[in-house]
């Protein structure tokens, strides 16, 4: 069952990469392929300390026994806010991502360093099963048992004792919390699952959350929808394991190839769009290199079956087993809805009209649902897609800075 994965993905790949490879045998682009050496891997502890902030790198075990590892920058060179009281903040990423992804902008336009130039102290999760989170208590990750979680044990297990864990060291009683996409997504799965963390959330912003998807454009998830949306044969086939196994060995060749000869940018940013679909216009290229070398960062197939049926069903609801093994698992033959109307956090949403994720049709079937819905704003621009939330070369002018103001509002009226 691996095997179809790692099928499907190698001949994209192959597809994507065999062009480029070809055109680089030409004898213009030869000297390029010379002794290239590999980029050696970064965690983003290391990416911090690079720009002279200062990281930590903190590991939470879950009740359930996954190791996750979060990281921290708890305070400003710029700003000499050592010894200073902080308000804190927690960011969370997407589907196929990792803590990196709030960095590679760097200190001028990533959000991470935007956050704690502005006073804040700022952490960083990463989910289970990402390249942070690939660890277990008991389990191994070659064990199906390991992958066996979709999004919603993210949501109410890995984000609660995160937060918790936060929470516990810096001393804080709340604090804000950013989420992009699956960030978003597993927001609305704890506040709704666990509403007693509502009055631990200051504020919390939605960057592109993926919640309901009936209207999802995407291409991959519309081509799988009629194979993995429901349950059955392609479900049961693909699930409890790893969606693109992550090799190490096989981002730093991208990254370092992506960073070289002038035929192998075509080949990485044609990677990216495989990866984030035809959102393109706003997309700052020269982080090309490091998202080749970073993403994508590991998640369990489960996640995207679950989105996918998301899309099928067009609700925001806990995974679908099949009639039979919903009524184990839930006492009823259809998987319950998430009870949005639990979630009375100050939530503050963002969206995109060139999403084909978390679409703005999908987006605004949200607001009647949140009781404390402070914000739904709408990208002026009209082509802000999914993944310039966080790599748009605007990113810092149409999000970063906003988001950032609501919270220093919110720390203003205290």
């Amino acid at each position: 069952t691996i095997g179809v994965w790692q099928t499907m993905f190698r001949l994209a790949v192959a597809l994507i990469v065999l062009p480029a490879l070809i055109e680089a045998l030409d004898p213009t682009y030869i000297k390029y392929r010379i002794d290239l050496p590999l980029k050696p891997l970064k965690t983003s502890a290391e990416r911090i300390r690079e720009h002279g902030y200062p990281a930590e790198s903190h590991f939470v075990e879950t009740s359930d026994g996954y190791i996750l590892n979060l990281f921290r920058i708890p305070y400003s060179p710029r700003l000499d806010n050592e010894h200073k009281h902080k308000p804190v903040v927690f960011i969370q990423h997407g589907l196929f991502s990792c803590s990196d992804c709030f960095l590679l902008n760097g200190p001028e336009n990533a959000i991470a360093y935007n956050f704690v130039d502005a006073g804040f102290d700022v952490w960083l999760g990463n989910a289970r099963g990402n390249i942070y989170s690939r660890n277990h208590s008991t389990l191994s990750p070659e064990n199906p048992k390991f992958w066996k979680f979709s999004w919603h044990e993210i949501g109410t297990i890995d984000m609660p004792e995160s937060i918790d864990y936060v929470l516990e060291r810096t001393g804080e009683t709340a604090l804000h919390y950013v989420g992009h996409s699956q960030g978003g997504t597993v927001y609305f799965v704890m506040l709704s699952s666990r509403p007693e963390y509502n009055e631990k959330i200051k504020t919390g912003h939605g960057l592109a959350p993926a919640v309901f998807m009936g209207n999802v454009t995407d291409g991959i998830v519309a081509a799988l929808a009629p194979y993995v949306g429901s349950p059955g044969v392609g479900a049961n086939l693909l699930c409890d394991q790893p969606f693109v196994p992550y090799n190490p060995h096989v981002q730093r060749l991208l990254d370092t190839a992506c960073g070289g000869a002038p035929a192998y940018p075509k080949y990485c940013k044609t990677l990216y769009l495989m990866w984030a679909g035809d959102e393109q216009s706003n997309l700052n290229a020269t982080l090309l290199p490091q998202l080749a070398e970073t993403h994508p960062a590991g998640i369990s197939t489960n996640q995207g079956i679950h989105y996918i049926q998301l899309k099928v069903s067009s609700k925001f609801r806990q995974y679908d087993f099949g009639s039979k093994n919903n009524k184990k698992a839930y006492n009823q033959e259809e998987p319950p809805e998430y009870p949005l109307e639990k979630i009375t956090a100050d939530t503050f949403l963002y969206y995109g009209l060139n999403d084909g994720s978390a679409t703005a049709q999908d987006m605004k079937r949200l607001p009647p649902y949140l009781p404390n819905l402070r914000l739904f704003y709408e990208v002026p621009n009209p082509t802000w897609g999914h993944l310039d939330f966080i790599f748009a070369k605007q990113v810092k002018q149409e999000i970063n800075d906003p988001v950032i103001q609501y919270c220093k509002d919110y720390e203003h009226k205290q």
